[in-house]
């Protein structure tokens, strides 16, 4: 089985890289399950239900999200219904939505799939090694193939979920960066690992957004409006391949794939 987890779509652009890419990205890499994290979707903070239900036609089948899920109230009664839409599971108790979820393939194999926020330079909230073990049993009553979106910030942090994790899950995959690392690797246990997908965006920018915006903010420490950028747009993903009966995950692949003009 051949799972593409997207990196954060950002924007317009994110999601037209998506629209024209995503096809033949599926076609060349015989892809059975797609996974985004899309919680930079609506302008570059936040995801709306009609955006959400946009990449579900493109073919996406999960959206994963992070810090910036709440950005948009109107996602918050979506988000209550659809097991599709995750929010980081360590949420604090209360929180709308589910952090984990079933879904499958079109040959009906259920992958679980498990959202999580990191601690270390955000903001306040449960401990994702406690939590992440609380999902993971709940999900392997019903697969032993397991897909876990760490959006964190601190790379130390990511590097040590996926070793805890390493042998109990298919993948362990970063976001929230916007920067696709090189560190793809298959962990001794079996677990896929990368400390981030990238973004799939605009990359004539600062991580999705105009340069001149940020560079002022930078230069002058001044509040400044933050707009998605519109050039270069790069679909950035990895393909993981896992076997089916153990969960244990095959190899993993980096793409950068560039929308030509």
């Amino acid at each position: 089985m051949r799972i593409l987890f997207i990196g954060d779509v950002t924007g317009e652009p994110g999601r037209r890289a998506i629209r024209e890419l995503l096809p033949v990205i599926t076609k060349r890499e015989r892809i059975d399950l797609v996974i985004a994290n899309a919680e930079n979707v609506a302008g570059g903070s936040g995801v709306t239900p009609d955006m959400a239900d946009e990449l579900f036609k493109y073919g996406v089948s999960v959206l994963t999200s992070g810090d910036h899920i709440w950005k948009r109230k109107e996602i918050i009664e979506r988000i209550e219904t659809d097991r599709r839409i995750l929010r980081p599971a360590n949420y604090p108790l209360g929180a709308p939505g589910l952090g984990s979820t079933i879904t499958e393939t079109p040959d009906g194999v259920k992958v679980g799939v498990i959202n999580l926020i990191g601690r270390v330079f955000m903001q306040a909230v449960d401990c994702p090694f406690r939590i992440v073990k609380q999902e993971i049993e709940k999900l392997s009553k019903q697969t032993t193939s397991i897909i876990v979106d760490i959006h964190a910030e601190a790379t130390s942090e990511k590097v040590a979920l996926g070793w805890y994790l390493d042998g109990i899950v298919s993948a362990v995959v970063g976001t929230h960066t916007h920067i696709q690392t090189a560190d793809e690797k298959i962990l001794p246990g079996g677990t896929a690992y990368i400390t981030d997908v990238g973004m799939t965006g605009p990359f004539d920018s600062v991580i999705g957004r105009k340069k001149e915006q940020i560079l002022v903010r930078f230069i002058t420490q001044m509040p400044a409006r933050f707009e998605v950028a519109t050039d270069d747009i790069q679909l950035h993903s990895v393909v993981i391949d896992i076997d089916e009966k153990t969960g244990r995950a095959l190899s993993i692949k980096r793409i950068q794939e560039r929308l030509q003009p």
